[in-house]
C-alpha cells in the first residue's frame, strides 16, 4: 500500500511539471484572442481561415479539459489515505499515469510548426505493381491512424497505380499536433512478402517514400517569394475519386517550379481554382522545407544528424514473410502484430520517435 501511496505523490509532481511544460497561462491568452475572433461579425468572410480558428478553438479547449481532468484525478487519489480507500485503486493509478504520459508527449511537440495541420504523402518506389500495392497498404495505414486518433483527413491528390495500388497519393490531416507526430514518419518505408502479383509467390522487397509538411499559411512563409515567370502550369483531366464533374473538365492542377524542378499536383477539389490555390501552397511549403533542410545540413557539420524525407533515408522496415516483424531502425521498437500496425495501431512507433528527438 505504501508503494501505492508514493506512486501517486510521483503523478502528482508530474502534473506539476507537465502543466509548467504545456505553458498554459500562455495558451489561455490564445483562447482568449480565439474566442473573440470566434464571436466577429467577419469570421465567416473567409470560410477556410474561419474554420482554422474554430479548429484551434477546440483543440485549446480540449487540452484544458483534459489537463482538468487529470488535476482533479490526482487531488482526488491524493485524498486517500486510509488502506481501505486505497485498496482496489491500482487500475485508476495506472490509467491516470497513462493519461498523464500521453500528455507530456504532448508537451515534447515544441518545435514551432509541430501544432499544426500535416500534409502526408505516399510515393511508390521502383517495383511496378508490387510497390504500387505497397504504397497503398502505408496510404490505409495513416488514414486509419487518423481515424484512431480523431484527425480529420481530406484528399488532396490521388494517383492510382496502373493495375493496382497507388502511383502517389497526399492527404491533409487536420488537427492539434498533426505535424509533430507524424514528422517523424518522413523516409523510406520498406515491405518485404511474398508477392501476391508473382505466381510464383516469390518473396519480394518494395520501398514507398512518405513526406511530411506542416499546413503553413502566408504569414508562415514571409521569406518564400515564388515568381510568376519561375511557374509552369499545367491542367489536365482528374483521375481521383472526386465525382464526374472532374473527370470531364481538366480540373486537375500540375505545377512545377522551374528553378528548383519542384513538382507538386493538386486534383481533389472540383473547381481549378481550388486545385490551383492548394498547389501553390504546396509549392510553397515544399520551398520552405528545402531551405529549412539546407540549413540543417549546414549544421550536421557541428553535431547531429539529419534525416529528409529522401528515397536513401530508410526509417523502417515490415516483413510479412518469411516470419512477421516491424522494426523501425531508428529507434529500435519492433512490433510483431504486422496486421495491427498495417492498421494503423503505430502510436508506440510515432511516441518512441518523439521521445527520441527531444533527448539531449
Amino acid at each position: 500500500m505504501q508503494d501505492l501511496k508514493q506512486k501517486i505523490a510521483e503523478l502528482s509532481e508530474r502534473l506539476g511539471r507537465l502543466k509548467e511544460a504545456l505553458n498554459l497561462p500562455e495558451k489561455k491568452k490564445r483562447l482568449e484572442i480565439l474566442e473573440a475572433k470566434s464571436r466577429g461579425a467577419s469570421l465567416w468572410d473567409d470560410k477556410d481561415e474561419a474554420r482554422k480558428v474554430m479548429q484551434e478553438l477546440s483543440d485549446i479547449k480540449q487540452e484544458f479539459d483534459e489537463v482538468g481532468k487529470l488535476s482533479s484525478e490526482v487531488e482526488v487519489l491524493l485524498g486517500l489515505s486510509s488502506e481501505n480507500e486505497l485498496e482496489g485503486l491500482e487500475k485508476e493509478v495506472k490509467k491516470t499515469q497513462k493519461d498523464i504520459e500521453r500528455q507530456e508527449l504532448k508537451s515534447f511537440l515544441s518545435d514551432e510548426h509541430d501544432s499544426k495541420n500535416a500534409i502526408l504523402s505516399v510515393h511508390s518506389g521502383q517495383g511496378g505493381t508490387e510497390a504500387m500495392d505497397w504504397a497503398n497498404m502505408l496510404f490505409r495505414m495513416y488514414t486509419r491512424y487518423c481515424e484512431r486518433k480523431g484527425f480529420v483527413a481530406a484528399t488532396l491528390d490521388y494517383t492510382a497505380g496502373d493495375e493496382a495500388g497507388i502511383k502517389s497519393a497526399t492527404i491533409k490531416i487536420e488537427g492539434r499536433y498533426a505535424y509533430g507526430y507524424l514528422k517523424g514518419e518522413s523516409g523510406t518505408h520498406r515491405l518485404v512478402r511474398q508477392s501476391p502479383f508473382n505466381a510464383d509467390k516469390l518473396r519480394q522487397t518494395s520501398f514507398a517514400l512518405v513526406e511530411v509538411l506542416p499546413e503553413l499559411s502566408e504569414v508562415d512563409l514571409p521569406d518564400i517569394v515564388v515568381k510568376d515567370e519561375d511557374l509552369d502550369w499545367q491542367f489536365f483531366r482528374s483521375s481521383s475519386q472526386g465525382g464526374q464533374n472532374v473527370q470531364k473538365v481538366s480540373t486537375a492542377v500540375r505545377l512545377i517550379h522551374k528553378p528548383t524542378g519542384i513538382a507538386v499536383t493538386a486534383q481533389a477539389e472540383r473547381f481549378q481554382e481550388r486545385n490551383r490555390k492548394i498547389a501553390l501552397d504546396l509549392l510553397k511549403t515544399k520551398l520552405w522545407m528545402m531551405e529549412k533542410t539546407r540549413a540543417k545540413e549546414e549544421k550536421t557539420k557541428l553535431k547531429g544528424e539529419y534525416s529528409p524525407a529522401s528515397w536513401g533515408t530508410q526509417i523502417r522496415s515490415y516483413v510479412l514473410h518469411p516470419y512477421k516483424m516491424v522494426k523501425d531502425l531508428r529507434t529500435s521498437v519492433e512490433v510483431s502484430d504486422t496486421e495491427a500496425v498495417l492498421d494503423g495501431e503505430i502510436d508506440e512507433f510515432i511516441e518512441a520517435e518523439v521521445k527520441k528527438s527531444v533527448q539531449p
